[in-house]
């Protein structure tokens, strides 16, 4: 089973487990609230689910447009 886990999802074992370390950082060194901790593996599953898409990990240029489009000063 952990096999076939780590060849078909791998991006978001890797970021489970990032999140994962960095939330137990976050807890031993840092204040103790939990949401943080569930955000920050939250984060590290959704990164590992656009890695393994082969998806950026930010949209630079969907970002890009809309801001250009919403901030034009004279249309």
């Amino acid at each position: 089973m952990w096999k076939q886990l780590w060849e078909h999802h791998r991006g978001v074992v890797l970021g489970v487990a990032g999140g994962i370390g960095l939330g137990f950082i976050y807890l031993f060194f840092g204040f103790w609230d939990m949401l943080i901790f569930a955000f920050i593996v939250f984060l590290g599953y959704y990164f590992g689910v656009k890695a393994d898409r082969g998806e950026p990990l930010f949209p630079f240029e969907d970002t890009r447009d809309w801001l250009s489009d919403r901030w034009r000063m004279f249309k």
